[in-house]
């Protein structure tokens, strides 16, 4: 089978690396070129008429819309898949509506990237969660609360790794709470994979606190905002806030059921009104897929993953 010949149009050098991270876990894809502004975009796809283009809008010299709109006319047998921060209804409907197959949020790459192209690829469209057309778009609609059940440390550190990258590289911010060892080791891998962290800690845009540390719903509020402050003021028009971590995941591990619920809830109350998206990682149960409690825990997220 010929492989799917991909180009890659993100003016953000670390996110593309995330993205072609990502694509390399299929054999069938191939990166055929990555570029990082809107008109040589329209020129590589003259030259090289790539199956799928992955496309983001906010690009230097010509926007990802106006991009996709040319190639749309020099390229019409290339399927479009935009990969964008941007959330706003006018946005979704305008790139759809030029002949895009899907739309996915970056705060949702992660997640929605491979499902995307598979379904496009099926000649399905695919738009991320919480941007189904209608009068309004909450943008709390599709805040993300992803529970993961992880079978080692390796699977923990890349699971927290790639959700910290994928909001730092979008220009957004992270917090993370973790073990000692851990958050040396996350920091460690966010260098191997070619973020600035360094650069990010400076603007306050990336902080890390201990697992152990006694949940505060002031202070986790006033860290949140501090984190989106930070993003803004670093030019992120509509930050999001990735918050992330094993701290509930070591209250359940010590039996301490309701504490964990409780903190869950607590960062459902938090989503209501702020823009984050959180993934809390617990370790694998072995045997109590039955337990009510387990059900309990798993009712406070929107997804459920073992690994």
């Amino acid at each position: 089978m010929p492989r799917l010949k991909i180009l890659i149009v993100e003016d953000h050098e670390s996110f593309r690396r995330l993205i072609c991270s990502a694509l390399l876990q299929r054999a069938a894809f191939q990166v055929i070129e990555e570029v990082s502004d809107g008109l040589v975009a329209v020129q590589k796809a003259q030259e090289l008429q790539p199956d799928l283009i992955l496309l983001d809008i906010g690009l230097p010299k010509l926007n990802g819309l106006e991009a996709g709109r040319r190639i749309r006319k020099i390229s019409p047998n290339s399927k479009i898949l935009f990969l964008s921060q941007e959330s706003s209804p006018e946005v979704v409907q305008e790139a759809l509506g030029l002949g895009a197959q899907g739309y996915i949020l970056k705060a949702r790459a992660q997640s929605d990237l491979l499902p995307a192209i598979e379904a496009v690829l099926g000649g399905k469209r695919f738009v991320s969660k919480g941007l189904e057309f209608g009068d309004t778009i909450d943008a709390q609609a599709f805040h993300r609360h992803e529970i993961l059940f992880c079978s080692d440390e390796a699977v923990l550190l890349d699971s927290l790794t790639q959700f910290i990258a994928a909001a730092l590289s979008a220009g957004n911010a992270a917090i993370v709470w973790a073990t000692e060892s851990h958050r040396d080791s996350l920091l460690q891998t966010l260098h191997a994979l070619g973020v600035d962290i360094d650069a990010a800690i400076q603007r306050g845009t990336y902080v890390s606190s201990d697992a152990a540390e006694t949940p505060d719903p002031v202070r986790m509020l006033e860290a949140i905002r501090g984190l989106s402050e930070a993003a803004a003021n670093a030019g992120q028009e509509h930050p999001r806030v990735a918050v992330c971590g094993e701290r509930a995941g070591h209250l359940w591990a010590e039996g301490k059921t309701d504490r964990a619920i409780r903190l869950e809830q607590l960062l459902n109350e938090l989503a209501k009104n702020h823009d984050i998206d959180i993934l809390c990682v617990y370790p694998l149960p072995l045997g109590q897929e039955d337990d009510p409690a387990l059900k309990s825990i798993c009712a406070e997220h929107t997804t459920a993953k073992f690994r």
